[in-house]
């Protein structure tokens, strides 16, 4: 089948398929908590209240039913930072399903409009896999200098200097999440948010959301998505059960256990994995102790933009304290908004008061 067709077949097959499935003004079914899990939340409402943090919102999921929710904000449709990621990597998913993208496709392959005067062999390794484990090889994000820059952001990206072999050092990267958005763009003539309407946002029972673009017009892909609260725990279900939303299969099974494993070592975002590697080989040095495995969320590997946590869990992780942690082990989706600094404290929050009682 040559490509064109098959892209017909898909769209078609995913058309008919979202008309059958849910609608945003069917919520999702509420169930009763057991008196532990009541007293367990009103204490992490509490611990949050001591805390000072600037939760707004948190819903918990468990067998398919919410549970607990609580919203100290009016419920609009929320920045999500870099949850966003998450969204786009199902997107690509969804392109490599229909043979329009794969993983070792190379950037310098999908965008020859916007090389630099100088293509080196590094630049050339950089694959669609690479951008999705945040390995392309830089040592430092770009994002905020190519933004403020360069009007085309594919070539700022591949314009940066890359100190590292690609595939060899984990380095957090919110543009090369721009270049999965826009490479997305480039092989199905739609951007993301427009894409994964008859895929994702339909058959979720998702209405469609506003997405930030770039200048050249593509979803920024990294950042930029806003989605309601009870949004999120759709996609946290979806995930949950191996891409099944309502029993109809939405993401591929294969993509959702790729996206959630660990790929790769991970280490906090505004570092790269070899600068994390001279801190723990060195005691004296004054952070040692923070980069400690044991007790890092950002530190049990990544997958295709999404991250492995502690007690088996993983999640979709936004700035400010956006998530969407799936937890198999209890069956279990808990999802919050924020305007929290302290992510860390944020997460043990809930590891502590709320996952006791699942």
């Amino acid at each position: 089948m040559n490509r064109a067709l098959y892209l017909f077949v898909a769209v078609t097959a995913a058309v008919l398929f979202a008309a059958s499935c849910t609608h945003p003004e069917d919520p999702l079914p509420r169930g009763k908590a057991s008196p532990a899990l009541d007293d367990a939340f009103a204490s992490y409402l509490q611990a949050v209240a001591d805390s000072s943090e600037q939760l707004h919102s948190i819903m918990v999921v468990q067998h398919g039913k919410v549970l607990e929710e609580h919203f100290f904000v009016p419920d609009t449709a929320h920045i999500l930072n870099s949850v966003s990621k998450t969204f786009t990597a199902t997107a690509v998913g969804f392109a490599i399903q229909e043979g329009l993208l794969s993983l070792s496709d190379r950037i310098v392959d999908l965008f020859p409009e916007s090389l630099p005067s100088h293509v080196s062999d590094t630049l050339s390794r950089i694959t669609i896999r690479h951008l999705l484990t945040m390995n392309s090889g830089h040592g430092k994000d770009p994002t905020y200098s190519v933004q403020r820059g360069e009007e085309d952001w594919v070539k700022g990206f591949m314009e940066w200097p890359l100190e590292y072999e690609p595939g060899s050092c984990y380095c957090y990267n919110s543009l090369g999440t721009y270049v999965l958005s826009a490479a997305v763009q480039k092989v199905t003539g739609q951007k993301v948010v427009d894409y994964l309407e008859p895929r994702l946002w339909h058959p979720l029972g998702i209405e469609k959301p506003y997405w930030q673009e770039s200048p050249a017009g593509i979803n920024t892909g990294g950042w930029g998505l806003f989605l309601h609260t009870e949004d999120l725990a759709r996609m946290g279900l979806c995930l949950l059960d191996d891409g099944k939303f309502r029993g109809r299969q939405v993401i591929p099974a294969d993509w959702v256990k790729e996206m959630s494993a660990a790929q790769v070592p991970s280490v906090s975002a505004g570092l790269n994995e070899r600068q994390v590697e001279e801190i723990r080989t060195d005691p004296s040095n004054p952070y040692y102790a923070y980069f400690d495995p044991e007790l890092s969320d950002w530190q049990q590997g990544y997958g295709y933009q999404m991250w492995r946590c502690r007690h088996g869990a993983f999640r979709a992780d936004g700035a400010n304290g956006q998530y969407i942690l799936v937890l198999p082990q209890q069956d279990a989706v808990i999802v919050t908004t924020a305007h929290i600094q302290n992510m860390r404290q944020e997460l043990n929050l809930i590891w502590d008061y709320l996952l006791p009682a699942l």
